[in-house]
């Protein structure tokens, strides 16, 4: 099904479920596609905790992140595009490396400044074989719509003479990352190319109704990115109100004091608030007065430096690597530290040298 003859609103990809073409390579790839799909589910499960676990220790703020394995039907489909676009010239070994997002991965983020950190902790952190900003690639034609950052990741590392790694599906994922109302816009067009056929005297005005709710969404996210920032500058000459019930030094708490330590740093997801303040009370840290004590000889802007981030590291992250040079090892050796107490100690080693 499609909605139109043609592509979708403002020249995006035009879905449609096609019939079998009966090619005898697309027929192998797919065989071969559905061998190897079980494989992939592992895949795709390490790819969603590895992304989820780098951006939560980079403190950067999102929504969600979720991950899937391209379905048969899915793979069947789009083989049967490209060899139609290749002009029924392609061996099944071409239509399984050229449809690269067979594990596949989404970051919902809040604003849009959260999705540029998010793609740069990932240029850090990857081998990035293919990167498109859609949404810029559809601001340059002078129109709005489908917006989304496509990354094409591998954890191999670059060539001895700079050559990237080739796509291996066992090895790579591919990213997509949006704000949640970027995200609301792609899904709810997408769900109406899947419902039901829109009769062809509807489509223009339809295409324009789409165009109307991408501007207005693109607005929507500059001034959530402007809400965001404006309370984020205020937050630091206000006071907040306590749990008694609770030794720990609340969420809210700590994101007033690290809005004004960290005046240039992101929000960071209010379970990692709660994280570190749990940090905090196993240093017998229990008040924002002795965390201020205990960071007055920290020089942080000297220690994120050290780090050496090419991302903009959130404001948890920052108030780790602080904690981390204000008590050293015993930061380190903290229980709720364990599992990560060489990568601590590694970062302690940077910055010390």
């Amino acid at each position: 099904m499609r909605i139109s003859g043609r592509s979708g609103p403002l020249g995006g990809p035009s879905v449609a479920i096609v019939a079998p073409m009966g090619h005898p390579e697309v027929d192998r790839a797919v065989a071969a596609y559905t061998e190897q799909r079980p494989a992939l589910e592992t895949v795709t499960e390490e790819a969603i905790a590895a992304l989820t676990a780098l951006i939560d220790d980079a403190g950067i703020n999102y929504l969600t992140v979720t991950g899937r394995t391209k379905s048969v039907p899915s793979f069947a489909a789009k083989a049967q595009q490209r060899m139609r676009a290749l002009k029924g010239q392609a061996l099944a070994a071409d239509l399984l490396r050229g449809i690269t997002d067979q594990v596949g991965a989404r970051v919902v983020t809040y604003v849009r400044g959260d999705v540029l950190a998010v793609a740069d902790l990932l240029h850090e952190d990857f081998t990035v074989l293919e990167d498109r900003d859609m949404g810029a690639e559809t601001a340059r034609a002078g129109q709005w719509g489908y917006a989304s950052r496509h990354l094409l990741l591998s954890r191999d590392p670059v060539g001895p003479t700079g050559d990237l790694p080739a796509y291996d599906p066992t090895r790579c994922v591919s990213v997509q990352l949006r704000t949640v109302l970027q995200h609301a816009w792609a899904e709810f067009e997408h769900d109406i190319r899947y419902k039901g056929t829109v009769p062809p005297e509807q489509v223009p005005d339809l295409d324009r109704r789409f165009t109307l709710a991408a501007g207005l969404l693109e607005l929507a996210d500059s001034e959530f990115t402007a809400i965001r920032d404006r309370l984020q500058a205020g937050l630091s000459g206000g006071a907040v109100a306590s749990d008694d019930a609770d030794p720990r030094i609340s969420a809210q708490e700590l994101a007033t004091f690290l809005a004004g330590r960290y005046a240039s740093a992101g929000w960071s997801r209010t379970e990692h608030y709660e994280w570190i303040a749990q940090l905090l009370l196993e240093l017998g840290v229990g008040s924002l007065d002795e965390l201020s004590a205990l960071l007055v000889d920290v020089d942080s802007a000297s220690v994120t430096a050290a780090m050496g981030y090419k991302y903009p590291p959130g404001a948890v992250r920052r108030l780790d690597d602080d904690l981390l040079v204000a008590a050293g090892e015993r930061y380190a050796a903290l229980p709720t530290n364990e599992r990560r107490r060489d990568a601590l100690l590694a970062r302690l080693e940077k910055v010390r040298g």
